[in-house]
Formats: C-alpha cells, sequence, structure tokens
C-alpha cells in the first residue's frame, strides 16, 4: 500500500480579494498565491459539497466576467 501524502494547508490568502476581479485575473492571482486547483462556476451552479484542500473556487457573473463569490475547498 502506498504511504499517505501528509495533508497541507490552504494558502494563507483572503478569498474576499478576488471579488469584482475579472476571472482570468482572479485565476491568475490565485495560483501566484499558491491555490493549486481554481474552479470557476456559474453563480447558481449546481456542485457537489467535498471539500478539496488547495482548492479556491469563484463563482463568476456570466455577463460581466468578473467574480461575484470567492471560497475555499
Amino acid at each position: 500500500m502506498a504511504p499517505e501524502s501528509a495533508p497541507q494547508d490552504n494558502p494563507q490568502d483572503e478569498p474576499e480579494s478576488y471579488v469584482g476581479l475579472s476571472a482570468g485575473a482572479a485565476e491568475e492571482r490565485a495560483r501566484e498565491r499558491g491555490w493549486t486547483t481554481v474552479r470557476t462556476l456559474a453563480p447558481n451552479a449546481i456542485i457537489t459539497m467535498e471539500y478539496l484542500t488547495g482548492r479556491l473556487n469563484f463563482a463568476v457573473d456570466e455577463s460581466t466576467g468578473t467574480v461575484v463569490r470567492c471560497w475555499p475547498g
């Protein structure tokens, strides 16, 4: 059996700082700050609720292309 990897923490970052940015700029900033996975969603998208360390979720307004909500996991 393969050894378990050590759990990792999320980057020390404020998700609220992404609100108002364009989706592209927000994703670029998130990757620069150490987020390993960035997920872009429509504001009312139906998603699973599993928590994934290192993932940052963006709800992006389709008409403006800006982030309206951001949360880890």
